[in-house]
């Protein structure tokens, strides 16, 4: 594969914090233009993990390279052509949206700080709300300002932490527009997200539970690897035959959807074992689905152990 199609490549990346190992050993690859999402539960390292790939954090031990550069010996080169949004709005409250967006374009020693700022209020909307306070809008429009504010320099690798935590459905879904035309311009984006319906809109998931990366690779391929055979139950009750089915040996998970429940295991056999004395019972309806992300995710997170415990 030409490396120039490749933007990030590390192997055996580790980090560890107060002797506590965030990131475990981790190796992927990023193609350019690739919209990369990262998942997994609070604490788990997937900020940590944004930030080696980028050169702002050093890891204890492993190699790679981002944007061509290696993630060691050439952070600075790497910074300097990334687009960090962190979880927490970070731009001056007291100043408007386009004053913010002229300040950080004279911080990056951009030509026309006028016009790039122009530009990028057209591009993401915010036409007629040049001269309000960024301290006086709302989550969605707080998140266009940042992300106009992080494509400004054109960055290569663009970096979203929880970029759409907090935010009404409609925006997220235009938010989420714009990162799609970005990546087909060639921008490489890695995300962290908890929405599944974010994680559907990557190329490419990587699930890290407490350090360890458990599964990567594209939604079928994720949905594969967990080897899940999962029915949907509805009916009366379900609430009570939950407790019951988690008990039971071969189920792995139960999860409530609704007024249904999800229940799933690895080992078909051993499912349909303990799964048979209810399907017997003609109050419930039981029919056998394509397991979702989501059950994945509930599966992998169930059987991970929390390193800081």
């Amino acid at each position: 594969m030409p490396a120039a199609e490749v933007a990030i490549e590390v192997e055996g990346l580790t980090k560890s914090f107060s002797g506590k190992v965030v990131v475990k050993n981790l190796s992927m690859r990023v193609m350019k233009g690739q919209i990369y999402g990262f998942l997994g539960p609070n604490g788990s390292g997937k900020t940590t993990t944004l930030r080696m790939l980028c050169g702002l954090l050093t890891p204890d031990s492993g190699k790679g390279t981002a944007l061509g550069y290696d993630i060691r010996t050439n952070s600075d080169a790497i910074k300097r052509r990334v687009g960090y949004m962190t979880q927490r709005f970070s731009l001056y409250q007291d100043l408007s949206i386009r004053e913010n967006l002229e300040f950080v374009a004279r911080v990056y020693g951009l030509d026309a700080p006028e016009q790039r700022a122009r530009e990028a209020i057209t591009r993401l909307g915010l036409n007629g709300r040049e001269e309000q306070l960024a301290g006086e809008l709302s989550g969605g429009w707080k998140q266009r300002l940042a992300l106009g504010a992080c494509i400004l320099p054109q960055p290569s690798l663009l970096l979203l932490d929880e970029p759409t935590a907090g935010v009404d459905p409609k925006a997220r879904r235009e938010f989420w527009a714009e990162i799609h035309k970005l990546a087909a311009e060639g921008m490489t984006v890695l995300v962290s997200t908890h929405y599944m319906d974010e994680a559907e809109r990557c190329h490419e998931i990587a699930y890290i539970a407490y350090g360890t990366l458990l599964a990567q690779g594209t939604i079928q391929e994720v949905i594969a690897q967990s080897r899940l055979v999962t029915y949907t139950v509805s009916g009366p009750d379900v609430a009570e035959l939950a407790e019951k089915l988690a008990k039971a040996p071969g189920v792995d998970m139960v999860a409530p959807f609704g007024a249904s429940l999800h229940v799933a295991g690895r080992d078909e056999e051993a499912l349909e074992a303990a799964i048979a004395p209810y399907g017997r019972e003609p109050k419930w309806t039981w029919v056998r689905t394509p397991p979702s992300l989501e059950d994945v995710f509930i599966d992998l997170m169930s059987a991970s152990k929390d390193n800081f415990q």
